[in-house]
């Protein structure tokens, strides 16, 4: 209910200020360099430029340093802990259910034999995009992974770890050699390669849409439905309860879609690392 409440107040001050229509949903989840805090005023952010290059620090460049230093700060205390007892408690718990479930549900049996080597890189994916999307219900933050830049970072690194898993379990010219059917006619090469190629683009292309489009969508329905109280201003009083009752649905359902998206990108991730690592010859 805080959170529906503090979102009204932003999205009111938004919409006095807005030329009308649809803009202002987009000002509220676009980057920008301002961090605004309605009613209480707004953080200036700086302009950075480096070698004529644009290197800004933006909303969603602030709050993504936000969510990695609490994941630092956060999992260096779990590990310390287990440093004074191998019996987890608390917090430590806590992550420790999260690991196991990573390593025994999503990573082991769709790497398979040597996925250990790969256990840490699919934890940090699966820890940043799961406490990415719940800070971003925080009120006056930001869903960093709403924004497409994010997403397609995070699916690069992804694009660049199948590609070393690949060549690390199969050897460079191994790998490489290995996207290729064998017993292909070598006519078919002329098709088949280009086609090659373009897969292992349309792999992270896919985890980058995926995620952006699904944490994107659930933030523009909840200002959709509190912007019905001032679409239909005359009838407020009617339409804002049912309005901010909707609200509060749907970021309980955003919860769970910041689950299954967490999980989603940490599970493609680890198939298409063991379709490179484990080759079909």
């Amino acid at each position: 209910m805080i959170n529906a409440i503090q979102d009204t107040v932003a999205v009111v001050d938004t919409v006095r200020k807005s030329s009308g229509g649809g803009g202002w949903i987009l000002q509220e989840v676009m980057d920008s360099h301002k961090i605004d805090f309605e009613p209480f005023g707004f953080l200036n952010l700086p302009h950075l430029s480096l070698f004529g290059f644009d290197i800004s620090i933006t909303k969603h460049i602030f709050f993504s340093w936000i969510v990695a230093l609490i994941l630092i700060v956060v999992l260096f205390f779990v590990a310390r802990s287990y440093k004074k007892s191998l019996i987890p408690k608390g917090l430590t718990n806590f992550f420790e259910i999260i690991i196991i479930f990573v390593r025994d549900e999503i990573v082991k049996p769709t790497i398979g034999k040597g996925y250990e080597f790969f256990l840490p890189f699919h934890l940090t994916v699966f820890f940043f995009v799961l406490l990415a999307g719940l800070f971003g219900l925080v009120p006056y933050s930001s869903t960093v992974t709403g924004n497409i830049a994010v997403t397609a970072a995070l699916a690069g690194i992804s694009f660049i770890a199948i590609q070393l898993g690949g060549i690390k379990s199969n050897g460079f010219f191994g790998y490489f050699k290995g996207l290729i059917p064998s017993g292909m006619p070598k006519w078919l090469l002329v098709i088949i390669i280009p086609l090659e190629i373009l897969g292992l683009f349309t792999k992270p292309f896919a985890l980058c849409i995926r995620l952006f489009a699904n944490m994107i969508a659930g933030h523009v329905v909840i200002l959709s439905l509190i912007g019905l109280i001032f679409i239909f201003s005359a009838f407020a009083y009617a339409v804002a309860p049912i309005s901010v009752g909707f609200s509060l649905f749907i970021y309980l359902l955003d919860i769970l879609i910041i689950l299954i998206q967490a999980y989603i990108f940490t599970m493609l991730t680890a198939l298409f690392i063991g379709m490179a690592v484990h080759q079909e010859h």
